[in-house]
């Protein structure tokens, strides 16, 4: 199983505003924390915000943070919500299947059981749950982390 890319920022979008609930937070700092583009976290923040996860404050000093606390935010549902599809193969899409095997093929089925089990996993994570067990949380919140500046 992988993620893409956009579930990866996401994530890392919730950690650090997780970690900086005392403040608003800019899309720059974490663009230069993970030096990532500021353009691809704009689509998060703005789907996040959608969602109702994330609150966002416009304006000169705005910026954006939690709008619901750590231990509500189920990381197998924003999985879930950023994901667009759990194709693990070919066969799993209906619309591009080619594929002479697909009626009675048992890999399909394994793959998707182990599809559900990796999910079902992740619906037993909380965002709090993951703060709590991250290593590097307490030094990132205490801006002990260097920012990279992205490339």
């Amino acid at each position: 199983m992988r993620l893409t890319a956009y579930t990866d920022y996401t994530l890392r979008t919730l950690m650090y505003l997780g970690v900086h609930r005392d403040r608003l937070v800019t899309i720059q700092d974490i663009a230069d924390l993970h030096a990532i583009s500021k353009n691809h976290l704009m689509k998060v923040v703005h789907q996040l915000g959608l969602s109702g996860i994330v609150e966002t404050v416009r304006g000169r000093n705005g910026g954006l943070r939690l709008a619901r606390d750590p231990a509500e935010i189920n990381i197998g549902t924003v999985v879930r919500e950023t994901e667009n599809d759990f194709f693990m193969a070919e066969c799993f899409n209906k619309e591009n299947n080619t594929c002479p095997l697909t009626p009675d093929c048992l890999l399909k089925a394994k793959l998707g059981q182990a599809t559900a089990a990796f999910l079902a996993v992740l619906d037993t994570v909380t965002l709090a749950s993951i703060l709590e067990a991250t290593p590097g949380v307490p030094a990132l919140a205490a801006g002990v982390i260097p920012l990279r500046v992205a490339k």
